[in-house]
């Protein structure tokens, strides 16, 4: 593996994981809206948590979900401070 590879898996990771959360919260607001089943905070918060929480609040603020819980408007920002951090410490790890 060249030393360009994990960088490339690790982008590729992350875009998934904000896509899946950004579709979360545009799936529950829709199940909201319908009365359906809904998705689980806790399933909200822990694609959040695994790198998603770009996509999270991109989903919140977008779709106007979940706006009014501090829970959401508090926890996802905290969560993307989180993401950032781990990055940086996963990237100088990779790097030496």
């Amino acid at each position: 593996m060249n030393k360009g590879s994990p960088f490339v898996i690790i982008i590729i990771c992350l875009i998934f994981v904000n896509l899946y959360s950004f579709f979360l919260f545009w799936r529950d607001k829709r199940l909201a809206l319908n009365h359906g089943w809904r998705i689980p905070e806790s399933r909200l918060f822990l694609t959040a948590l695994l790198g998603g929480a770009a996509g999270a609040i991109l989903g919140m603020k977008l779709f106007s979900h979940k706006t009014k819980k501090a829970s959401f408007r508090i926890g996802l920002p905290f969560l993307l401070v989180l993401n950032i951090i781990s990055l940086y410490f996963l990237i100088q790890a990779i790097i030496g």
